[in-house]
C-alpha cells in the first residue's frame, strides 16, 4: 500500500526554520513608537513639529490661523 501527500494541500512550506536571532532581527522594525510633540512656544499646549498651534494658532512666533476669542 502507497501512500502519496498532496503537496497542493499544504502550499508553501518554508525550506528549515528560522532561527530565533533571525525572526527578531525581522522583527526589530515593528515596535510602536509614541508621536514626536513639542511645546509650543506661545501658549505652551503639544503640537506636532512644525505644523501651527491648534489652540493659538501661532507658527514660528506668528499668528497664521485665525481664532475665536469665544472659544476660550
Amino acid at each position: 500500500m502507497k501512500v502519496e501527500l498532496n503537496l497542493q494541500l499544504f502550499g508553501p512550506l518554508p525550506a528549515r526554520r528560522v532561527s530565533k536571532t533571525s525572526k527578531r532581527m525581522r522583527r526589530t522594525h515593528l515596535k510602536k513608537e509614541a508621536p514626536t510633540v513639542v511645546k509650543c512656544a506661545n501658549c505652551g499646549a503639544a503640537v506636532a513639529p512644525h505644523r501651527a498651534c491648534t489652540k493659538c494658532g501661532f507658527y514660528k512666533g506668528k499668528e497664521v490661523l485665525k481664532q475665536n476669542k469665544d472659544e476660550e
